[in-house]
């Protein structure tokens, strides 16, 4: 969202999204990002047959919707992976629009193959999208600005960068009132009442605790008094340091299983944060990235991809190593996220092969799966029949 690669309790050790290009926080004891920057690069390896693994009819019919809803990205977006071309997926796309989701299973083996990117060995976390208190308009108990995008945040080089090193995208910032470019206002600043009085707020939020973590996650659900719902999602960030909390905490012996120590839950991390509210919003405010939220009118949060994602179908990948769309197997020692899920999302977080962030929805119970979610397993990515030959060369 972003993210997105967020996420789950302890999401905030280092920062899962559901947002475009947004990130989707880590785990602690996550693997470190390979080194190897693509999965051609990682290797890759013909995989079981599809008869031998063992999804339901359920699995697959909400896995189809999934992909048919990611075809238009897979004909027509290059791989970044260089698993695939935008023809490969061209077949099995025309197939699904008119495939009977309740025969799920013979469609994903009549049309895939299974394929091993490296050892396979799979890392697998959650993330959710949070439903917090919050209101259009600025009522008593409700005074947490939830802020557009402010029109001066902008792209641009600063004057002292010289020309031949002005690669990639130049940096987030603003023009000050002297004309220069320098960084845009970080989290203590915008708390602070740096955006106050611009028109820019187009919702506000009764728990600035709450806040925090949904901007985290990159989108959500403001649920107002009167029992409506308004969805928000990301519309940008403000260009600064993201710091995870949660490692903050670890580090400063705050997280753990000890006496007088705190779960390393995004429960656990709340309560820390809620007990101690001087220390807790010192802690937030060390987190100096800002979140900007957009009003969403579809049906579900957006994934990096700009289509919708779904609970228990969704999840967000690296895509050097995963193509966008792409169908992927998960055999994970968490029985939840075991199953049939498809590349739509990624995160800040979400690096290398094998590494992915299941989506939930949102609810009470998609927090608590989201916020434990750690599992370890085997993964497979499912690519169109005859790809794993050409890419070994056969």
């Amino acid at each position: 969202m972003r993210r997105w690669g967020i996420l789950a309790a302890l999401a905030l050790m280092t920062g899962c999204t559901i947002v475009p290009g947004g990130q989707a926080p880590s785990r602690p004891g996550s693997p470190p990002p390979t080194a190897v920057t693509s999965a051609a690069f990682a290797g890759v390896a013909v995989g079981p047959r599809l008869d031998s693994l063992a999804f339901d009819a359920a699995d697959a019919g909400m896995a189809l919707a999934a992909f048919l809803e990611s075809c238009p990205v897979l004909l027509t977006r290059p791989d970044a992976s260089g698993l695939t071309y935008p023809d490969d997926w061209r077949s099995a796309c025309d197939a699904a629009r008119t495939w009977p989701h309740d025969r799920g299973r013979e469609f994903f083996r009549q049309h895939f193959e299974t394929a091993r990117i490296g050892d396979g060995a799979a890392f697998a976390t959650g993330y959710f999208e949070p439903e917090i208190r919050g209101s259009r308009r600025r009522i008593p108990g409700y005074d947490v600005p939830v802020y557009a995008l402010p029109r001066d945040l902008v792209r641009a080089w600063p004057e002292n960068v010289p020309e031949s090193e002005r690669t990639g995208r130049p940096p987030l910032g603003r023009y000050n009132e002297n004309g220069d470019f320098t960084l845009y206002y970080d989290r203590a600043q915008i708390e602070d009442g740096a955006l106050a009085g611009r028109g820019l707020e187009i919702a506000w939020a009764a728990d600035p605790v709450e806040f925090f973590f949904l901007q985290i996650q990159g989108s959500g659900r403001l649920v107002a008094p009167d029992g409506s719902v308004m969805r928000i999602g990301y519309a940008g960030q403000n260009g600064r340091e993201y710091v995870g909390i949660g490692r903050v905490m670890r580090e400063r012996g705050l997280i753990g299983d000890g006496p007088g120590q705190y779960p390393g839950s995004m429960q656990g991390i709340m309560a820390y944060v809620r007990e101690n509210p001087e220390e807790g919003r010192e802690l937030m405010r060390l987190n100096k990235s800002w979140v900007f939220f957009q009003e969403l009118k579809g049906d579900g949060p957006l994934g990096s991809i700009g289509v919708p994602v779904r609970r228990e179908s969704s999840v967000a990948v690296d895509p050097a190593f995963v193509p966008y769309g792409a169908p992927v197997w998960l055999d994970v020692d968490r029985p939840e996220a075991r199953g049939l899920w498809v590349a739509q999302d990624t995160g800040g977080a979400i690096k290398g092969a094998n590494r992915f962030d299941t989506f939930w929805g949102a609810g009470e119970d998609a927090r608590r799966i989201a916020g434990g979610m750690s599992a370890r397993g085997q993964a497979l990515v499912l690519l169109p029949k005859g790809t794993v030959a050409r890419l070994n060369g056969r």
